[in-house]
């Protein structure tokens, strides 16, 4: 069984005046909207110092509820606004936003449940199925002095995509149908970096993972072992 990793992408700026951060971070939240996400931010959470310090400001807006047509949530702009009146060198600033991918979704209870039970999980892989579901991306923004300039290796904005299990899915065995969602959720990873890179106006970028591991060489191998 391969380990599930965490994906980040991280953004550089030349010479990047911290007046000019809250701008950044409005380009790279506003991208998410045409690339699988939603329009307006879930919370805001400015961070003093370092990690270990506690929050000077939590701000919860809410989801998107499209079956009650309620659209609660902040603007990005809105939402950058706020948090970044306390505009500091040593904060950090943290923004959770939707976005959907394919996922596999296990039924609580299998067609089989009133059956003799598969003795084989391969059997059980049947009754898996895809669905797009939310999940929360979180974008921080840095500070040249938060946590010694942590900005230097992470990037003055990270975007934390977590689990890298959607655009792999290593331990499923892929049909056509399964391999098209996978790569519809690589194709749209790197559309969105594209975008938050060139509407952000970033002049490097880093696509990499907690553990290290290159993505890019798993994809190969994945994708290229279902052609």
């Amino acid at each position: 069984m391969q380990m599930a990793d965490t994906l980040y992408l991280s953004l550089w700026y030349p010479n990047l005046r911290l007046e000019a951060l809250p701008g950044k971070l409005t380009a790279v939240l506003g991208a998410f909207a045409t690339h699988g996400g939603e329009a307006k931010i879930y919370s805001a959470t400015v961070w003093p110092v370092s990690w270990n310090e506690a929050p000077v400001l939590e701000r919860v807006y809410g989801r998107m509820s499209r079956g009650m047509g309620q659209a609660p949530g902040a603007e990005p702009r809105q939402a950058v606004e706020e948090a970044t009146e306390l505009l500091h060198e040593d904060y950090a600033y943290e923004f959770q936003i939707g976005w959907s991918l394919w996922e596999l979704e296990s039924p609580e209870v299998s067609p089989s449940a009133n059956s003799a039970p598969h003795p084989s999980a391969q059997q059980d892989r049947q009754y898996l199925r895809w669905v797009c579901a939310p999940r929360l991306a979180r974008v921080t923004g840095y500070g040249p002095l938060f946590d010694e300039g942590t900005y230097e290796q992470e990037g003055h904005i990270k975007i934390d995509f977590g689990s890298d299990a959607p655009f792999l899915e290593e331990d499923a065995d892929l049909d056509v149908v399964g391999a098209k969602h996978v790569a519809e959720n690589v194709r749209q990873l790197l559309e969105l970096t594209a975008a938050v890179e060139k509407a952000s106006g970033a002049t490097a970028r880093l696509l990499w993972s907690e553990l290290g591991e290159s993505l890019a060489s798993r994809l190969a191998a994945r994708l290229g072992m279902e052609n």
